[in-house]
């Protein structure tokens, strides 16, 4: 017999990086300052807040706008190509986390992702195929607005035709946790295999 909180619960989202795959975005941005000479974390967070300012992540900007920026304000040096290569490669799928999803599709929950991206998502799709263990995916870019924004929430909870309450959300960032359970959302803050499984255990979505 279903778990009664399960019963209630119509969808769950998943962030990619970070919780589906590997935080290849921070680490390959870190691995960039290193490169150039550069305090790792001082750069990863001009880079992240560029993301956000040139309009990329929000599919505003282009890519190549976005690293043109980022050489004028820090003086990186490399190609797109180059400075892409050392994000994307370090995203890395992790398959736990995939047979977690097919155990909560399996028990007739829906799963989703709902992630701040670029096209570069769609690219990672193509190389590793992971798009299709989800019903549906939920990208900043094509949204026009990311999860800085508390009323994303409101669009997703309000595109799926579920009320937030029935929706659960597992993010690696706390405040976009903080931001989704403001919203009605059930927040799951992402820390590592086991306080998931438990988490998700706990609603009754895994047995």
């Amino acid at each position: 017999m279903m778990n009664p909180v399960a019963g209630e619960i119509q969808i769950v989202l998943f962030d990619y990086g970070g919780v589906i795959a590997e935080e290849g975005f921070r680490e390959g941005l870190m691995e960039i300052g290193r490169i150039n000479g550069l305090s790792p974390d001082a750069f990863f967070e001009t880079a992240t807040e560029a993301v956000y300012r040139t309009g990329y992540v929000t599919g505003r900007a282009s890519e190549a706008s976005y690293w043109a920026d980022l050489r004028n304000r820090t003086g990186i040096q490399g190609t797109d190509e180059e400075l892409r290569k050392e994000i994307l490669d370090r995203f890395i799928l992790r398959p736990w986390v995939l047979d977690v999803v097919r155990s909560v599709r399996n028990s007739g929950v829906e799963v989703g992702i709902l992630s701040d991206q670029t096209n570069w998502l769609d690219e990672l799709d193509e190389r590793d195929g992971f798009f299709r263990e989800f019903h549906r995916v939920f990208n900043s870019y094509y949204m026009g607005k990311g999860k800085r924004d508390p009323t994303v929430f409101e669009d997703v909870s309000r595109e799926l035709g579920a009320s937030p309450e029935r929706i659960v959300f597992i993010d690696d960032n706390r405040g976009h946790i903080e931001r989704a359970a403001a919203a009605g959302f059930r927040g799951i803050h992402y820390r590592d295999k086991e306080s998931l499984i438990e988490s998700l255990t706990a609603l009754g979505l895994l047995k």
